[in-house]
């Protein structure tokens, strides 16, 4: 970065956004700053002008990240110099090196940590609770099992099943929620390993005393953990009311039932709508919705609601609709099909098509 006299002046500070998950900063070899495993940190470090200099300066970042996506990832109003209320922007090209790209022989794990060795946490936090009683389970988990959604389908069960067995008191319910809506959105349409997760948990529906809270109309692009867990609370009750307590209340939102295919409209029929579908768009507009056909190449959707149970969906560049797709991304962020409840539509997807996390472990 180029800098003018004028720019070096005390209270001088270097902001990056957030960084997943360590870094350590270098301004012409000297050491300005550090954060240790705290991705979703704004990172600003206050420079000693000192080390700055007239002309070009070299800005360095070492970014370490243990598992799953990482790197400077906020938005790049985020990347600045700041110096008496003005900014100099860092956004732009930068050169990069990739020192590592794999755990190194020795590590415990992917997050070297003990957690994750087999058995341990169970042991340690669910094994001493077996002797008491237990009337259900609340299970908030998923995002670092994204990448094996395949492999999630099958996991996930058999430790419900696995639970039940060592409590010895047949079904109990077991309650979660599904992933929220989470990275920056993308456009045009895409696979996305964490539409196959939700599609995961969707697919545990089919085990007994089972219910699942809805947020992706909660999430936020760049925090994993989204801070409105009110309604996040309040969904999960509306299971338990069902699921614990048998209440006949409408408790989940519209669901995915069927589909039928008329030229090149496609009606999609959905359960849990209560007293009907509702729209949250003042011209009556549905959005989230994909089309594709034998290609399977999905393009993004004109849909509207026909009753209180059905949605028509159809694009002008698929006249042969074999597949919809509803939802399906990382983060979804404009979907806006709820029931009269107020709770939003589930992401679904009619096709059967691989994914890619299928194989992965």
């Amino acid at each position: 970065i180029d800098l003018s006299d004028q720019d070096l002046s005390d209270g001088i500070d270097l902001n990056l956004g957030p960084v997943d998950d360590s870094d350590i900063v270098w301004i012409n070899g000297n050491k300005v700053g550090e954060t240790f495993n705290i991705y979703n940190r704004n990172r600003r470090y206050h420079l000693d002008p000192e080390i700055l200099k007239p002309g070009t300066n070299t800005v360095l970042v070492r970014v370490e990240d243990y598992r799953g996506g990482g790197g400077i990832y906020g938005d790049r109003n985020q990347m600045y110099l700041e110096s008496k209320g003005s900014k100099i922007s860092l956004a732009g090209t930068w050169k990069f090196k990739v020192g590592i790209d794999e755990v190194p022989p020795g590590f415990p794990s992917s997050d070297f940590g003990p957690n994750s060795y087999p058995t341990l946490l169970f042991n340690a936090m669910i094994n001493p609770l077996l002797p008491y009683g237990i009337k259900g389970a609340i299970w908030y988990q998923g995002e670092s099992n994204a990448g094996r959604a395949y492999q999630y389908r099958r996991i996930f069960p058999m430790m419900i099943t696995d639970w039940r067995s060592h409590w010895g008191q047949g079904d109990f319910p077991f309650l979660f929620v599904q992933l929220a809506n989470f990275m920056q959105p993308k456009d045009p349409p895409a696979e996305s390993t964490w539409a196959e997760l939700r599609e995961a948990q969707t697919m545990t529906l089919s085990f007994p005393e089972t219910g699942m809270a809805t947020i992706i109309d909660i999430g936020e692009a760049d925090d994993i953990h989204p801070r409105n867990k009110q309604d996040v609370g309040i969904r999960l009750a509306l299971s338990a009311y069902k699921v614990a307590y048998g209440q006949d209340i409408v408790y989940t939102g519209p669901t995915y039932e069927s589909m039928n295919i008329e030229g090149n409209k496609v009606y999609i029929k959905l359960t849990n709508t209560g007293s009907g579908l509702e729209v949250r768009d003042p011209y009556g507009y549905l959005k989230g919705f994909t089309v594709a056909g034998s290609d399977k190449k999905f393009y993004w959707a004109k849909a509207q609601k026909i009753d209180d149970t059905t949605v028509m969906v159809y694009s002008d560049m698929v006249s042969k609709p074999i597949a919809v797709r509803y939802g399906w991304a990382d983060n979804p962020h404009d979907l806006n099909l709820y029931n009269k409840v107020g709770l939003p539509a589930n992401p679904f997807r009619t096709d059967d098509w691989q994914g890619i996390t299928d194989g992965k472990k």
